[in-house]
């Protein structure tokens, strides 16, 4: 594998993401910033939010981005308009605090996060309309993504340094209890915040891949959640990640918070 540093950056990084021209972008949380990088690596500001957090980049471009101050979720067109809070403050008649991550279905539906320690919830936002709790009372739920044929989310439970599994039964609705896929490394100096699962992607085989923010580290878990390598990212606090294309996926993170922040490509092939 190699990395290359696509830039160093004043804040902390978040919310990686591709739109159809190749363009990545990402968000950086207290600079209030969503970045675009286009195809040669030149940065500018495409748009801004209060504390744009995970992101999501629809068919036709329009990017869905979570807003922690805001407690929303924010429509932005394919030029960095805003348009509209697709979720503000509640779902499904229960407050929302601190969204955090999102991902959306073939179909459009959207699952996000509500990270706050010991009561977070798994939410669910329809295309129609419906609105439903997945899952509550998990401690900081954190990055998540959908298995292949949409039938299962993996949610990543920050203090518990865990991957759940959430199976489905149709868009929205929990199938069954849910179920602990897989138990992550833990760092050498003991302390808390330094074994924290956060952003989620899956690579083309449906092999998982964990950015562990604290761990320095992303990490490849099987389809059995099983442990089969972890890279060293060179930025303490990896935040998130995405594959760009079958060899190459995008990291985003940093060394501190609010800053220093930054963004790198991890080559899974020299």
């Amino acid at each position: 594998m190699r990395i290359e540093k696509i830039s160093d950056l004043p804040f902390y990084t978040e919310g990686p993401a591709r739109d159809s021209r190749g363009n990545i972008y990402c968000t950086t949380l207290s600079g209030g910033a969503i970045l675009k990088i286009d195809v040669e690596n030149k940065i500018s500001e495409w748009s801004y939010s209060d504390c744009p957090n995970g992101q999501v980049v629809l068919p036709g471009d329009d990017h869905l981005i979570c807003d922690v101050t805001l407690s929303a979720i924010r429509r932005f067109d394919c030029n960095g308009r805003f348009v509209k809070n697709e979720m503000e403050k509640y779902c499904a008649d229960f407050e929302v605090f601190c969204p955090n991550d999102l991902v959306a279905d073939n179909s459009g539906n959207i699952y996000f996060t509500d990270s706050i320690r010991n009561k977070g919830k798994v939410c669910f936002l329809g295309v129609n309309g419906e609105q439903n709790i997945l899952s509550n009372d998990l401690d900081y739920p954190n990055g998540l993504v959908l298995s292949p044929d949409q039938k299962a989310l993996y949610v990543a439970e920050s203090y518990k340094n865990r991957i759940l599994k959430i199976n489905l039964e149709s868009p929205g609705k929990a199938k069954g209890e849910v179920e602990i896929f897989a138990e992550l490394p833990t760092h050498p100096s003991g302390k808390e915040t330094d074994n924290l699962p956060d952003g989620l992607t899956l690579d083309h085989e449906g092999n998982l891949w964990v950015a562990h923010y604290g761990m320095q580290s992303i990490h490849k878990l099987s389809t059995e959640g099983k442990l089969w390598t972890s890279v060293d990212t060179h930025m303490p606090l990896t935040s998130n990640l995405f594959f760009y294309d079958q060899g190459m996926i995008v990291v985003t993170g940093g060394y501190g918070e609010p800053g220093p922040g930054g963004i790198f490509k991890v080559f899974l092939w020299n």
